[in-house]
């Protein structure tokens, strides 16, 4: 099981990612861990990253992400993941249907609250208008949507029978694994 968590900044995709994991005994990671400085810096000064700051980070986590097939690793990575251009690049050299991506939405509003609530190393909250703008929904073939305004039990619950009914597992309570 490899799974991307995508959505804007405040969507969840920390939160709902470590349940994930612990849940399905996958390895997390968070893709703000693997941003160069540079990027970090950028951000944290209220401008958004352009294709060219996000393209080296984004083969970086495809690369991780070909390790965890290649080794039979279960993992999730919490990875905005904003624009189709984006996914493919995540998605690369992988066979079809190895990787889930399951895109965190919610209302503009509660997003915005979240991120007034909590402190981010650079993760200006100004930034959330730029990523809603990016922001490039995908279709129901491309991803699973879920609206992350629930316990984030009932969210990763929610997840993981999508995740098992695509890997053709009855039970949502089987463990899944790569």
């Amino acid at each position: 099981m490899i799974v991307v968590l995508m959505g804007v900044s405040g969507s969840g995709k920390t939160t709902i990612g470590t349940f994930l994991a612990e849940r399905a005994g996958a390895v997390f990671a968070d893709a703000d861990d693997y941003h160069p400085v540079a990027n970090k810096q950028k951000m944290a000064a209220g401008h958004p990253l352009d294709d060219d700051d996000r393209q080296p980070w984004l083969e970086t986590l495809n690369r991780m992400m070909r390790e965890w097939f290649e080794q039979g690793i279960s993992g999730v990575l919490a990875c905005s993941a904003l624009k189709a251009k984006y996914r493919e690049t995540l998605a690369s050299g992988m066979p079809d249907g190895t990787v889930d991506f399951v895109l965190l939405a919610g209302s503009p509003e509660l997003i915005a609250q979240r991120l007034a609530a909590r402190h981010h190393e650079y993760m200006n909250p100004a930034l959330l208008a730029s990523q809603l703008k990016t922001l490039e929904p995908p279709t129901e073939e491309e991803a699973f949507s879920i609206v992350n305004d629930r316990p984030p039990d009932i969210v990763v619950e929610e997840i993981l029978s999508h995740v098992n009914r695509s890997k053709g597992i009855e039970s949502s309570s089987a463990r899944v694994s790569h």
